[in-house]
């Protein structure tokens, strides 16, 4: 039987293909669900294009990837806000996969369900274990930062400490989330890890806020012969340059600190980076592990969610994130990074 208990129920295929057609591309019924979670997002192929139809910043080519919003998630302005970002970083050949222009709109609406419509790419995943490799997406990152520092978001939210840490330690917290015999323990880590974070802003100063991808990890680009091209920028916000260039960093230290050299070779071509910022890798990497436990809990009324993260909420998964922070602590207590 199927559950009716999240609003993503009603999204059918035939909803989703319908959804398509009502753009004025005619979807030949192929459909193909991706991977995707905050989301929805599926591939159709189509039989022909409408007349009036042109990508903002791609070709027009069948299929199409189809993107259906989780619902009361964003405003349409955060959405649009996300849109014309791209719209302007693709104007400028930045290799970044926008929107589709239909109907004169990149937002539209079916059943409900509020989607756009982006041309398919193709790729790989890239080798991040690669010095050209890390440099080629620093050119590239310094390009989109060097656009995304002419302007503000208006819409859509900061990445801070209160946004990324507290918040997500109130909604767990007051959710009553962790098994009672671990609440004390990760009360004590989550506090030591927040104050940590903290401090490492103190260390950082008055850093630059400006439009960031805010999901850069290997997941969001793929690799062609002709270099990254950047996808799904649904978590771009305000934040310091560095939080798009520190999910690149992989391994122990001495590794890390190569890795960033070369990507700031490549960077720096095109945007000044803020040395400062470095305070905020292990910084910026605790936010996200609170946040991300606090996501899975926000969205558990989401029947994927469930049978794709089996593991969340269990006393292994908590006992977990409480050693996962008290590393992350000893991390933050260490010299940064150096550019």
């Amino acid at each position: 039987m199927m559950d009716v208990s999240h609003p993503y129920s009603a999204l059918t295929p035939d909803c989703a293909l319908d959804a398509l057609d009502s753009t004025g591309l005619r979807a030949d019924g192929r459909l193909l669900a991706l991977n995707s979670y905050e989301n929805r997002v599926y591939q159709m192929g189509v039989e022909d294009a409408a007349p009036d139809a042109h990508p903002a910043g791609g070709s027009g080519a069948a299929p199409v990837v189809v993107k259906f919003y989780r619902p009361e998630r964003w405003s349409d302005a955060a959405i649009l806000e996300e849109h014309a970002y791209t719209i302007d970083l693709a104007a400028r050949e930045i290799p970044v996969v926008a929107p589709l222009v239909l109907n004169g709109a990149t937002l539209h609406a079916h059943a409900g369900f509020r989607f756009a419509v982006y041309p398919k790419q193709g790729g790989r995943m890239p080798e991040f274990d690669r010095a050209d490799t890390l440099q080629w997406m620093g050119r590239f990152l310094g390009r989109i930062h060097a656009v995304g520092a002419q302007a503000e978001f208006a819409q859509r939210p900061a990445l801070t400490l209160e946004t990324f840490g507290t918040a997500s330690r109130d909604f767990l917290r007051d959710g009553h989330w962790l098994p009672s015999d671990l609440v004390a323990a990760w009360d004590s880590v989550v506090e030591h890890a927040l104050s940590s974070v903290a401090i490492c802003y103190e260390r950082a100063g008055a850093v630059q806020a400006i439009r960031l991808h805010g999901d850069c990890h290997a997941g969001n680009v793929l690799w062609t012969e002709s270099g990254p091209h950047f996808v799904d920028f649904d978590d771009s916000r305000m934040g310091p340059a560095v939080q798009d260039l520190w999910m690149l960093l992989s391994g122990e230290r001495d590794e890390q600190q190569t890795q960033i050299n070369d990507i700031l070779k490549g960077y720096e071509d095109f945007m000044d980076f803020d040395p400062r910022e470095l305070h905020l890798v292990e910084a910026l990497r605790t936010l996200r592990l609170i946040h991300y436990a606090a996501w899975l809990a926000r969205r558990w009324d989401d029947p994927a969610f469930p049978a794709a993260f089996p593991w969340f909420n269990t006393q292994l998964y908590w006992q977990a994130r409480i050693l996962e922070l008290r590393e992350q602590i000893a991390l933050m207590d260490e010299p940064p990074l150096v550019a």
